[in-house]
């Protein structure tokens, strides 16, 4: 009995995935027939109407400024009602992809999920670990895009220490020491008596 609901579980997962995946596959689409677009607008000199700034230039620089702002941004409507059971479903199955080492795909499961469900309870989590995996595959500007967008997003999760540190982590890689010194300092003293914190006070002292 419990072999088959080992089975069951994991092939329910595995559906998951592959709905994942479709669904990043779509947006792939979408997004190549925008550039499509936008190529033909700028062939026949019509210029491309208006949108927002989602390249990476400026990534974690800009992202530890937010970081630091008075006011979080609030997430996006979700496009799907709120199915607390689906929802750790397809967490666990972005989850179960770090675990196999599968960077590139997790970090497309957890964006998908983050789309999904910005409101989900797991959000936080995911976008955080969207941060870790973006850092493991060596994606310093998007994983400091991400582990500052948990603090903007979802100021009062329980993951905002750790993705601050983690967030001054990624500005030392960058270079960017004039930064981490002021993350680390709002790590040890909005959040005392984390382990970021102590992590924090531990990199000033050797600053």
């Amino acid at each position: 009995m419990q072999l088959q609901q080992m089975q069951d579980q994991l092939s329910r997962q595995q559906g998951i995935i592959e709905e994942l995946q479709n669904d990043v596959a779509r947006m792939k689409q979408e997004s190549l027939e925008r550039y499509q677009d936008l190529d033909r607008r700028i062939g026949s000199g019509v210029a491309p109407a208006a949108t927002p700034d989602n390249s990476a230039a400026g990534g974690a620089a800009a992202a530890g400024a937010a970081a630091g702002a008075a006011s979080a941004q609030a997430p996006a409507a979700s496009s799907e009602p709120g199915d607390p059971a689906k929802e750790k479903l397809y967490y666990d199955a972005a989850f179960d992809l770090i675990k196999a080492k599968d960077f590139d795909k997790a970090s497309q499961a957890f964006n998908a999920f983050l789309r999904k469900y910005p409101n989900s309870q797991y959000a936080g989590n995911a976008q955080y670990w969207l941060g870790e995996v973006n850092l493991a595959k060596g994606d310093l500007q998007a994983a400091g895009q991400a582990f500052a967008k948990v603090s903007q997003l979802y100021p009062k999760h329980n993951k905002v220490p750790d993705s601050l540190y983690k967030l001054a982590d990624v500005e030392r890689r960058l270079g960017h020491t004039d930064r981490v010194k002021g993350i680390l300092q709002q790590v040890v003293t909005q959040y005392p008596g984390t382990s970021a914190a102590q992590l924090a006070q531990r990199d000033l002292q050797k600053l």
